[in-house]
C-alpha cells in the first residue's frame, strides 16, 4: 500500500472511532512528504533522421484470399479446416515448404490421419462482425507451429493471421490471441498479444513481452509443441515470415 493511501486508511479509521489510541487528537492527515515531479520521456540523439521503413519484414497486416474452398451460408463451422489450411499451402508452396507435404497427406476430407499436422479447430469473433472466426494451428518441424486465424467476409474466405514461432501454448483472452513461444534466454518466454486491426483489417501483434518464467529449464529433445486455447490473459512479433501476399 502507498503511503497516500495509508494516510487515507488511518483517516478513515480515526473518523470512525476518535477515541482510538494513535489518531491523535487533531484529527488531520499527516504529509506523506513531497510528490515526486513527474519526468517525461526524454529524445535520445535527436538529430538522427526517422527510419523510412521497417528492418525486417514479419508478414504482420498481410492477408490472403483462400480460393477453392466452399464456405456454406458463410458458415465456418461448415468447412474442413484441413480442406483450409491445404488450399492455403497449395497457393504458396514456397511459404510452407516445411509442411506443404504433411498437409498434403492428411487424409480424405473430414477424415485426418494421426500424423495430420492441422490441430484441432476452434471458433471464436476475433474480427467483431458478430460471425465465428476459424483458428487453426499446424504443427512444422523443429518444434515450430503456424498459429492462423480464417474470416469469412464480404463472399470470400481471408487469411487475416499467420504466424510462425516455437511455441509453448496459445491462450484466448477476449478477442486476443495470445501466443507463448519460447525465448533464446534460458528461464524467460515471449508473449505477444494479437489482435484484430479495423484499419488493416488483420490480426497485428499489438503487445510483446518477455516474461521471466523461473529458473533455466532444457526442454527434451523429442518433444513437440502441445497448443491449448484457455480464457487467460497473458500477452514480439513474429519472429519469421508470415502470410503471403494478397
Amino acid at each position: 500500500m502507498t503511503n497516500r493511501r495509508l494516510a487515507v486508511a488511518a483517516a478513515a479509521v480515526c473518523a470512525a472511532a476518535p477515541l482510538l489510541a494513535g489518531c491523535g487528537d487533531a484529527g488531520g492527515l499527516r504529509s506523506a512528504g513531497a510528490t515526486p515531479t513527474a519526468v517525461g520521456p526524454e529524445r535520445l540523439w535527436p538529430s538522427l533522421p526517422p527510419a523510412s521503413r521497417a528492418a525486417d519484414d514479419y508478414g504482420a497486416g498481410e492477408t490472403a484470399v483462400i480460393k477453392g474452398v466452399d464456405v456454406p451460408d458463410g458458415n465456418l463451422r461448415e468447412v474442413d479446416p484441413v480442406a483450409v489450411v491445404r488450399a492455403r499451402v497449395s497457393a504458396d508452396p514456397e511459404d510452407y515448404k516445411d509442411i506443404v507435404d504433411a498437409v498434403a497427406d492428411c487424409g480424405a476430407p473430414g477424415r485426418r490421419t494421426a500424423a495430420c499436422p492441422v490441430l484441432k479447430a476452434y471458433y471464436r469473433d476475433l474480427s467483431g462482425d458478430g460471425e465465428d472466426d476459424l483458428l487453426v494451428a499446424v504443427r512444422a518441424p523443429k518444434r515450430q507451429l503456424y498459429t492462423q486465424v480464417y474470416t469469412y467476409t464480404g463472399g470470400k474466405l481471408i487469411q487475416i493471421m499467420d504466424d510462425k514461432d516455437a511455441v509453448i501454448n496459445v491462450q484466448l483472452a477476449g478477442r486476443n490471441v495470445v501466443v507463448r513461444s519460447a525465448a533464446d534466454l534460458p528461464g524467460y518466454e515471449y508473449r505477444t498479444s494479437w489482435s484484430y486491426d479495423t484499419h488493416q483489417k488483420a490480426i497485428l501483434p499489438t503487445r510483446d513481452e518477455i516474461i521471466r518464467t523461473g529458473p533455466p529449464r532444457t526442454p527434451a529433445p523429442d518433444a513437440s509443441p502441445t497448443p491449448s486455447v484457455t480464457p487467460t490473459v497473458s500477452p514480439r512479433p513474429s519472429r519469421t515470415p508470415s502470410p503471403s501476399r494478397s
